[in-house]
């Protein structure tokens, strides 16, 4: 994965003095149930505690949303088991 795939963010636990600076990273990568022919294109980024999710087609572009890990999870079980 190249330093141009993931999306950085500054910490909130950083300071804006410039001193006590962290950022972080995640990684969008692509539903396996979207293609490249048709419109049902999702992304996700799993996190420890959120999962964003984002339309794959707009890219950086797409309005994002994010969801409670757990809640990611159950809504992964639930489409899994219909």
């Amino acid at each position: 994965m190249t330093d141009s795939q993931l999306v950085w963010f500054k910490s909130s636990h950083s300071d804006d003095q410039g001193g006590n600076c962290l950022e972080v990273a995640y990684a969008w990568r692509k539903s396996s149930h979207s293609t490249n022919f048709d419109n049902a294109c999702v992304e996700v980024a799993a996190c420890p505690h959120v999962t964003h999710v984002r339309d794959s087609k707009l890219g950086a572009r797409s309005p994002e949303f994010a969801v409670a890990a757990h809640a990611w999870a159950a809504f992964v079980d639930h489409v899994r088991s219909t």
